[in-house]
């Protein structure tokens, strides 16, 4: 058992059999009472984020995860089949886990999965990809940048807001975090 003392940005935390993501802490020492800190955790399977206190010294348990770098192969039905580029072992991801990453996925695209004791937690995919535009409508003369937006879909089925002036066919930059349109790719 590690003590509030271990306390990390990154480490996952074991808390009534759920697992927390650190994402910030600080020790606070006042000059009345006890150390205490307090910290900043994101649950890793939900997303959901909460403020949490320890008195200093408090016992925790921190768990191992693992981050390894993985491509992505093809979607089998309901999950996803990942190759980990280190020893070639193929891993096979349900879809309630990777979630929302689906929509940005190309067939081996380069992901960073998380994993603890072997079972996947969470798929990360790179801040942002390219994709090319497979439906929109035409646009029409007079059509400007700063104009408006039309929906568009995606290579990966995914449909996003793009400027007026775009048409099928191009290939666009989108946030994978947002899933917003970041810009027009030149070849």
């Amino acid at each position: 058992m590690a003590s509030t003392a271990d306390i990390r940005n990154g480490i996952v935390l074991n808390i009534d059999g759920q697992l927390w993501n650190v994402i910030e802490f600080q020790h606070v020492k006042p000059g009345k009472g006890g150390a205490f800190v307090r910290t900043k955790l994101k649950n890793v399977v939900s997303g959901k984020t909460v403020d949490r206190t320890y008195n200093a010294g408090t016992k925790i348990d921190i768990e191992n995860v693992d981050r390894r770098d993985f491509t992505y192969l093809y979607n089998d039905g309901d999950s996803y089949v990942f190759m980990d580029v280190a020893d070639y072992d193929q891993l096979t991801v349900p879809g309630t886990i990777v979630g929302d990453a689906a929509n940005f996925m190309l067939e081996n695209q380069a992901v960073t999965i998380a994993l603890n004791n072997g079972n996947p937690l969470y798929v990360e995919l790179p801040a942002s990809v390219v994709l090319e535009i497979t439906y929109t409508e035409p646009g029409l003369q007079g059509d400007r940048s700063t104009g408006g937006t039309k929906p568009a879909t995606v290579e990966t089925g995914y449909e996003i807001q793009v400027p007026l002036f775009l048409e099928q066919g191009t290939k666009v930059k989108v946030d994978t975090r947002t899933g917003d349109y970041m810009g027009r790719v030149n070849d």
